[in-house]
C-alpha cells in the first residue's frame, strides 16, 4: 500500500441527520455544506435522494453550490433508488452514487427476506446500473462486521467486477473491535486481488455503540483503508458515527504511527463544529474530544501548574491547531496558587507571596461553596490595598 492520502467522506448531512433532533432544512444543509467545503472534506454525502422530496432538493441544491468536494447520494440496491440518485446529482461537478445492500444473514433473512444468491445478483446488477449513470460508484455491504466472511468476500468481489470504484465495509451497528475490524480489511484485500489491480479504494464507516467508532476507523486506516466515513461532532444513528474531528486530529498528532496525510484544514475543526451546533441547536458534550468546551480546559492545580510551565505537560496539541482561541484555566476548588496568581495578574493585580497565600485560603473557601468562580468574585477577595495598587477606585469594585 503506497497511497498515503486518506480521503474524508463526510456524512453529516445524511447519516448524521438521521440522529434524533438533527434533521436539517435544505438551507441549513447548504450552510453546513459550505462549512464542510471550507474544512477540506473530499466527499460530502448530501442525502438519500429516494428518502424524500426534501432530501432530493437538498442534494440538487448542494450540487449547484458546492464545487470542490465530490457530492454523493445514498441509494438502496434498487433501480428506482439509483436512478433517483443520478437525477439529484445531475448538476454535480463530480458525482458519486453510493449503493448499499445488506450482507449479513441476519439482515438478509429478517429485513430483506432474500437469500444469498439473490443478494449477490442484486449487488452486481445495482453497481452496473449505477456505473452506467456515474463514473464514481461506491458500494457498501451493510452490516459487514457481522457477516459470514466468505460471503462478504464474494459480494465485494462481485461489486468490484461490476465497476465499483470504492468499497466501504461498514460496522453498521458498532459491533466490532479494532483488532477484528482491521483484520477484516486485510483479509478482504488479500482475497480480492482485483481491489489492488483496479485501484479500488477501501473505506471504513463506523458507529459508536461500544464507543469504538474512532478506534475502529483508525484500525481500518492502518489496515489499508484510504477513505474514512465520519460526521462532525460524531452525530448519527443511535450512539453516533465516528467523529471527523477526532480522526483528523489523531492522524495529525500521531503522524509518527499512521504516516498518512489528509486535506482537512485542522484550524477549521472547531468553527465547523460550532456551525453544526447552531444548526441542530445543541453542542457536543463538554468533555467531547477536540471540540468540547472542556477539551482545552484545566482545573486541577497540578495540571494548571504544569500548563503554565509548559503547555506540552498536559496538552498533546495546541488549541490554535483546531481553531480554539486559547487554553482555559478554570478556577475551582481543585485549582492551585499558580493558576490563581496567573488569573489575577491577567486582571492587573500583582500580589506578594503573603498576599497570595491569604487570598488563596479565601478563594478555596469560596470555591467549596460556589461551582462557578467569576472575575468579580476574585476581585472581591482582594484587600483594599491590593485593589488600589491597580489604580482603580475602591468604590467601583465593592
Amino acid at each position: 500500500m503506497t497511497n498515503n492520502r486518506v480521503v474524508f467522506f463526510d456524512t453529516t448531512l445524511r447519516d448524521g441527520e438521521q440522529s434524533p433532533g438533527c434533521s436539517m432544512t435544505t438551507q441549513e444543509k447548504l450552510t453546513m455544506a459550505h462549512s464542510l467545503e471550507s474544512l477540506g472534506v473530499d466527499i460530502i454525502e448530501a442525502g438519500f435522494a429516494m428518502a424524500s422530496e426534501g432530501d432530493f432538493a437538498a442534494i440538487a441544491t448542494i450540487t449547484q453550490a458546492i464545487r470542490k468536494p465530490r457530492i454523493a447520494s445514498l441509494a438502496r440496491a434498487k433501480k428506482e433508488d439509483i436512478e433517483m440518485a443520478a437525477r439529484a446529482l445531475q448538476f454535480a461537478e463530480r458525482a458519486r452514487i453510493h449503493v448499499f445492500l445488506a450482507v449479513s444473514d441476519l439482515h438478509l433473512e429478517y429485513k430483506l427476506k432474500i437469500g444469498r444468491a439473490e443478494a449477490l445478483d442484486q449487488a452486481g446488477e445495482s453497481v452496473r446500473l449505477a456505473r452506467s449513470l456515474a463514473d464514481d460508484v461506491e458500494f457498501s455491504p451493510e452490516d459487514a462486521t457481522r457477516a459470514d466472511r466468505d460471503f462478504l468476500v464474494e459480494m465485494v468481489r462481485i461489486a468490484v467486477e461490476a465497476g465499483a470504484t470504492t468499497i466501504n465495509m461498514p460496522d453498521t451497528v458498532g459491533y466490532s473491535t479494532p483488532g477484528e475490524y482491521g483484520l477484516m480489511f486485510r483479509e478482504v484485500r488479500e482475497r480480492v486481488p482485483a481491489i489492488e489491480e483496479k485501484g479500488v479504494v477501501l473505506s471504513s464507516h463506523c458507529h459508536d455503540d461500544l464507543g469504538l467508532a474512532v478506534a475502529n476507523s483508525l484500525a481500518a486506516i492502518e489496515a489499508g483503508a484510504r477513505q474514512v466515513e465520519c460526521t462532525i461532532n460524531g452525530i448519527g444513528e443511535r450512539a453516533g458515527n465516528a467523529a471527523l474531528e477526532e480522526i483528523a486530529a489523531a492522524l495529525y498528532v500521531r503522524g509518527d504511527r499512521y504516516g498518512v496525510n489528509t486535506g482537512i484544514k485542522l484550524e477549521s475543526l472547531y468553527p465547523t463544529s460550532q456551525v453544526l451546533g447552531q444548526i441542530i441547536t445543541f453542542k457536543p458534550s463538554p468533555n467531547k474530544a477536540v471540540v468540547g468546551d472542556n477539551a482545552f480546559a484545566h482545573e486541577s492545580g497540578i495540571h494548571q501548574h504544569g500548563m503554565l510551565a509548559n503547555p506540552l505537560c498536559y496538552e498533546i496539541m495546541t488549541p490554535a491547531l483546531v481553531g480554539v482561541a486559547k487554553t482555559n484555566l478554570v478556577l475551582g476548588k481543585h485549582s492551585g496558587r499558580a493558576a490563581l496568581r496567573h488569573r489575577l495578574e491577567e486582571l492587573g493585580f500583582s500580589l506578594t507571596r503573603d498576599e497570595l497565600q491569604h487570598v488563596y485560603y479565601s478563594f478555596v473557601a469560596l470555591a467549596d461553596r460556589k461551582k462557578n468562580i467569576y472575575d468579580q468574585d476574585l476581585i472581591g477577595l482582594l484587600t483594599d490595598n491590593i485593589r488600589l495598587r491597580r489604580h482603580e477606585p475602591v468604590s467601583e469594585l465593592d
